[in-house]
């Protein structure tokens, strides 16, 4: 499923313009960016969590050609599913 589905399927189901669904859409997806980037939580019950987490550092191996790379600490975002989700 793409962003243009999920539009679709917002339209069809609220019965607004295609218009207004990709505003929606976009707006939900722009919120949940700027609580990511300032490393806040984000839960939807009966989905699911995203969260920031740290990364370690660590070294990686290049599978081409078996050469090691340093990977560099950061954050990345973590998704935990609900139990609704989970069950399905």
């Amino acid at each position: 499923m793409i962003k243009a589905d999920i539009v679709n399927e917002v339209a069809k189901n609220s019965e607004v313009s295609r218009v207004k669904a990709a505003q929606a859409v976009d707006t939900i997806i722009e919120a949940m960016k700027q609580a990511l980037s300032a490393g806040k939580r984000i839960e939807l019950r009966g989905f699911g969590v995203f969260q920031v987490r740290d990364r370690k550092k660590g070294v990686g191996r290049n599978p081409k050609t078996g050469v090691e790379v340093a990977i560099s600490p950061g954050k990345t975002v973590r998704f935990k599913p609900g139990k609704e989700l989970k069950d399905l």
